[in-house]
């Protein structure tokens, strides 16, 4: 049996524009149907006013921006930035395993916050939310983060860790908030507000 909110959410045509293998199989586990075009060059910068929250909030939608030619009457755009946010900065992602290394040290026995900021947008409404996570790190010896960060090169992920790899397994204590926020989509809110998006839709004909 289909499921009916499903059912109305694939009926649409959903564009994940993202390269994140986790994003992507984060949508095909909730049983989303999209394609994915991730072609943006789009530089990530951002005003420097801009603190916590805000910064993904606002490269997300400037990644919407890349792709707003897409978007036609049945379209759904799916954007998203994801922030590792310790000592009132953002950790990004390593240039290579020392920066690595010294990322993951400075994370070790402390709690860092991780922001996803996410755009939906279709012809006519644009939804810009974000979620916080709350990740707590035991303190980690350097012969763990050395391991890790050999083994599993996490250059490409924010904060230099990825939360379902062997550093998220013994590493991570607790996490406050939601668990696939951290690996770089909020999941469940996202499909509460594509559900909202299509019943506006619905109510008004548009």
């Amino acid at each position: 049996m289909l499921l009916k909110e499903l059912e109305q959410i694939n009926k649409h045509d959903i564009i994940l524009a993202s390269k994140s293998p986790r994003r992507q199989q984060l949508m095909k586990d909730a049983g989303i149907r999209f394609r994915t075009v991730n072609n943006c060059d789009m530089e990530e910068v951002y005003p420097s006013v801009l603190q916590a929250e805000a910064i993904p909030q606002y490269l997300a939608r400037a990644k919407a921006a890349c792709y707003e030619s897409l978007i036609c009457n049945d379209t759904i755009l799916i954007t998203a930035d994801t922030i590792v946010w310790l000592d009132n900065e953002v950790i990004g992602k390593p240039s290579g395993a020392a920066d690595a290394i010294a990322m993951l040290g400075r994370l070790s026995g402390r709690m860092h916050e991780v922001f996803t900021g996410v755009c939906v947008r279709t012809i006519l409404q644009e939804r810009l939310f974000y979620t916080s996570s709350r990740v707590y790190f035991r303190k980690l010896n350097d012969d763990e983060i050395s391991y890790y960060v050999n083994t599993y090169e996490p250059f490409d992920k924010a904060g230099a860790y990825g939360v379902q790899e062997w550093i998220g397994y013994v590493g991570v204590e607790r996490i406050e908030g939601s668990y696939f926020n951290v690996m770089g989509l909020p999941v469940q809110r996202l499909y509460c507000e594509l559900l909202n998006i299509i019943d506006y839709e619905n109510k008004t004909g548009l």
